[in-house]
């Protein structure tokens, strides 16, 4: 007797053994009149884990044009990442908005 499938239906379809990629979720940072510059961009490196030049051009995009993409995740990282810039942002009294919406 041979080990190998006698039908072609004993065999899993490469279709029937993929994934689904998760959903990806954009981090946002809006843009206020009180957070300073240093405290966008060290969120930047520190929570999102942005190279100097990335941070800087980032926050220069949120200060510009009122928003910027700080990163883009599955739900669960993309909130619990936004949760984080949240904390940051309040106790050091800043009112940083961050948000999170689907891509």
């Amino acid at each position: 007797m041979s080990d190998f499938p006698e039908h072609d239906s004993d065999v899993l379809t490469e279709q029937e053994s993929k994934l689904e990629k998760p959903k990806l979720f954009k981090v946002l940072l809006h843009n206020d009149d009180f957070t300073t510059m240093e405290f966008v961009v060290f969120v930047l490196q520190y929570v999102f884990n942005r190279a100097d030049a990335d941070a800087i051009t980032i926050m220069l995009k949120v200060h510009k044009e009122g928003v910027g993409v700080a990163g883009v995740y599955p739900y669960e990282i993309a909130t619990t990442k936004a949760e984080k810039t949240m904390n940051l942002a309040k106790a050091r009294e800043f009112p940083l908005l961050c948000t999170v919406e689907a891509e």
